[in-house]
């Protein structure tokens, strides 16, 4: 590289990767010898988030650009079409490289290919790095050469590569003489959907990279031994609530692997069951890049024939956490008031939904899209079309969840629908009420009102499911 070239910036375009630790293409900028310039772009794919993943985006964003700042840098804002803002930046600084992370849902990929072609066209180098996930989707092959659609083979295939060691942070991030002009993220409003919610959820989010560390730290030293039983008690803290921060890429995959191994050599006996966690999620980007009808539509084709309902009213009970089974409720709720949903809850609403209510997954799935603040689309889709009984590696139709069994079962002392069901209790606590303050105007509820009766008894439901699923295969 000639001195000229070395004088001009290189540009790090920052997506879902908003942490300065293990993130290769921060260490590859900074390797250039160049001056760099982070730039974050608000473009249509962005402004298409729900109203929850795009207000935690903008806290995870403002968290990044002060850390930069602590180091002597900046992240430039700039909204529009991703190539079109980076060309402008370019001609403004003399930028001769950008650098990302790779995404792998088909509408990033798209862009992202669009951007690299079309950079490369002007001559700029435009390089994509590794980082959002532990192992590239197409590495991993069947003994045929296809890909994995269970994931417990996946798991077999995997558990013993070696997985790549995190990668130090820079000591420095050289700063160019001027910086850019960039958008003031207040401007942006990304929070403008979430309304009063934002007041309700912010005190349980973990924002930015050091909070992130820290939840890996707490959950290593406190809960990863007795994770293989904790984690299907939604009443105790016993999960890792890492999905947020790995859904922005706060914090690394390869971060959380190397942690959990460390504490699996040590004896901890959760931390291999961690570890399989930390790969499912692997295994849904693994098929969504395969098959990326994942997002959108039965990933089992015979399913596009199966009568489920379009959006309808026993939906909005759903929505509203007013069905009248409190597993059901108190797990919705629970999204309202923290942003997020223990993973047995996640499983028990999905299957009522799509089961006992006979509605299809996509009203359940693009409802999560807007109200989880760890929103991801390939676990999202995953656990949608796993519930449904339409996906990859499915439960089984037949398979319905009792939501009251599962409720005696795991919420035994019923702390879990205490906390966020108010209806009924003499003095419910906050987080229960706080729901009511969560929740749309619009819907009218008050702690005052009488708790519903259930809108369709669990018997019916499940008889009606089972008669629509023996009626399928009849037909078959």
């Amino acid at each position: 590289m000639s001195e000229t070239d070395k004088r001009a910036p290189v540009l790090w375009w920052v997506r879902r990767d908003l942490r300065l630790s293990d993130n290769a293409a921060l260490v590859a900028v900074c390797a250039s010898g160049a001056p760099v310039i982070p730039v974050f772009i608000c473009d249509d794919l962005h402004d298409g988030l729900g109203a929850a993943p795009k207000w935690r985006f903008g806290l995870g964003i403002a968290a990044l650009q002060a850390r930069l700042r602590e180091m002597g840098s900046e992240l430039i804002l700039r909204r529009g079409p991703a190539l079109e803002a980076l060309r402008t930046l370019i001609a403004e600084t003399g930028a001769r490289a950008v650098h990302w992370s790779r995404a792998y849902d088909p509408d990033q990929v798209a862009r992202d290919t669009g951007v690299k072609s079309g950079l490369k066209a002007d001559g700029i180098e435009a390089q994509s790095h590794a980082g959002h996930l532990l192992i590239e989707p197409w590495t991993v092959e069947t003994g045929t050469g296809g890909f994995y659609k269970v994931y417990t083979p996946f798991w077999k295939s995997v558990r013993t590569r070696e997985m790549p060691a995190p990668l130090p942070q820079p000591a420095a991030i050289p700063a160019p003489t001027a910086w850019p002009a960039s958008d003031p993220l207040e401007d942006w409003a990304l929070g403008a959907a979430m309304n009063r919610g934002a007041a309700i959820v912010e005190p349980h989010l973990a924002v930015g990279e050091d909070a992130a560390q820290a939840r890996l730290e707490a959950f290593i030293a406190q809960r990863v031994a007795a994770y293989d039983t904790d984690r299907d008690i939604p009443g105790v803290p016993g999960t890792s609530r890492l999905s947020e921060n790995l859904t922005y890429g706060e914090i690394s995959p390869a971060t959380c692997w190397a942690a959990g191994r460390r504490a699996m050599e040590e004896g901890k006996a959760g931390a291999e069951t961690f570890l399989k966690e930390l790969v499912w999620r692997e295994f849904a980007y693994h098929l969504l890049w395969h098959t990326p009808r994942l997002l959108d539509s039965n990933w089992r084709e015979e399913w596009d024939d199966f009568p489920w309902r379009e959006d309808n009213a026993d939906a909005e009970a759903w929505r509203q956490g007013r069905t009248g089974i409190r597993f059901v409720d108190a797990a919705m709720r629970e999204m309202y008031v923290t942003g997020t949903m223990h993973n047995r809850g996640r499983m028990i609403v999905a299957s009522y939904l799509t089961k006992h209510l006979m509605t299809h997954w996509r009203v359940g799935q693009a409802w999560f899209d807007d109200c989880l603040v760890d929103w991801d689309p390939a676990a999202n889709a995953m656990g949608w079309q796993w519930a449904a009984g339409s996906g990859p590696d499915a439960a089984p139709y037949f398979r319905i969840f009792n939501p009251d069994t599962q409720l005696d079962k795991f919420d035994r002392d019923q702390s879990y629908q205490r906390r966020f069901i108010a209806e009924g209790q003499g003095s419910p606590g906050d987080t229960a009420l706080s729901y009511f303050e969560a929740i749309p105007r619009a819907w009218g509820l008050s702690p005052d009102q009488p708790y519903p009766s259930p809108i369709v008894s669990l018997e019916a439901g499940r008889k009606r499911a089972l008669e629509a699923y023996q009626a399928r295969r009849a037909a078959a």
